[in-house]
């Protein structure tokens, strides 16, 4: 079954699947195709999609596909994408033709308001600046007076952006590219910052409930095969998928499809079993891979205690970069690092050869003396 998440600063029904749909690939199918693809995503629940890079031609399809079921489906449109004549994706910072352009889209999705508006690849600080003095933030605020935005978030790639504009207090989402090579430093251009910084600024936004839509999850395909890795080792989609859910403030994955055939793939991963979906062989690619520090992918499992490693890892983490409902959530759980009884098991088949069963009694010991 598709699993869903709530958007921290949202209403109750603001409820994401986490296997969204990004719409930068679909463009070249006819308009015929596109309907169905949408219409089949949302028979079988997913309900968050991405417009970034997306052509014109996707627009009127998707508004057909969602007609009557509207508040069914929650839309992440970016205000700095444009298009020209021929329907090819660009970016402006220009506030006229980013007022055109989204006037246009409601227009063509046959919608009144956006769930998000995005300010547009905001990856220097230059580009923030020119979107302030340009006049688009402050036309996305008015928006959101108006109702027709219902939230403002921004998409962006480097984490000291990211964090000044998460700074401002005004945005409750952040599209950010994630996947094993930008985490671990082996990515492109894109993949900007440190191991540590990444890791910070995710825990970051769980902490302050800032929600995260992740993109290019599969490193434009490059993680996919061998030869192209940075690894030199591939990942399935399933693989990269669920590294990127489990890190914190993830709320879903907008994987792109060029196709029907490509939609029903990605389906899948919601009934695909847990060993599918195990991502722990990148800790064998490579002696970059940063060693000693746990990244929740439960390949020590299962526990002969019952201890839940992966998740107690993550609300330590989160609880030491500030975040008091981790802190809530640890104490709630039936068992406890206190639980661990130094078995063994879980060090011997950690991949990024964590002491768990150390980090147990480090986080059991943390957690009581926070308490007190």
């Amino acid at each position: 079954m598709m699993e869903y998440r709530k958007l921290p600063h949202g209403e109750e029904n603001e409820v994401f699947s986490t296997l969204g749909l990004g719409m930068g690939g679909i463009q070249k199918c006819s308009e015929v195709e596109i309907e169905k693809v949408i219409r089949k995503a949302i028979d079988h629940g997913i309900n968050f999609f991405d417009f970034c890079a997306g052509g014109r031609n996707v627009y009127v399809p998707f508004g057909r596909a969602i007609v009557g079921q509207r508040e069914k489906v929650f839309l992440q449109l970016h205000f700095g994408a444009v298009y020209n004549s021929q329907g090819d994706y660009g970016w402006s910072r220009n506030l006229k033709q980013i007022k055109d352009t989204f006037q246009w889209e409601l227009e063509s999705l046959g919608i009144h308001y956006t769930d998000f508006g995005f300010l547009h690849c905001v990856d220097t600080e230059n580009d923030l600046d020119e979107l302030i003095t340009s006049g688009v933030l402050d036309y996305l605020k008015e928006l959101k007076a108006e109702g027709k935005v219902r939230h403002i978030g921004f998409s962006s790639h480097t984490p000291a952006v990211a964090n000044g504009i998460i700074d401002t207090c005004l945005v409750d989402m952040m599209m950010f590219s994630i996947n094993p090579a930008y985490d671990f430093e082996k990515g492109d251009e894109y993949g900007i910052g440190s191991i540590s910084e990444r890791a910070q600024l995710f825990r970051r936004c769980e902490r302050d409930g800032i929600g995260i839509s992740v993109m290019k999850p599969f490193h434009g395909g490059q993680l996919l095969d061998e030869k192209s890795s940075p690894f030199g080792k591939s990942l399935t989609r399933y693989q990269c998928i669920q590294y990127a859910l489990d890190r914190p403030g993830v709320l879903t994955v907008v994987p792109g499809v060029r196709n029907l055939m490509d939609l029903e793939q990605l389906l899948e991963f919601s009934e695909a079993p847990a060993s599918e979906k195990d991502y722990s062989a990148i800790g064998g690619f490579m002696e970059i891979i940063d060693t000693g520090n746990c990244v929740y992918c439960n390949h020590c499992q299962p526990c002969p205690a019952k201890i839940d490693i992966g998740l107690i890892n993550k609300y330590y983490d989160l609880s030491l970069a500030g975040d008091k409902m981790a802190t809530n959530h640890y104490e709630k759980l039936n068992i406890k690092a206190d639980a661990c009884f130094e078995c063994g098991h879980c060090d011997s088949r950690c991949p990024f050869h964590v002491s768990q069963s150390a980090r147990m009694k480090e986080i059991a010991e943390y957690f009581k003396t926070y308490n007190h």
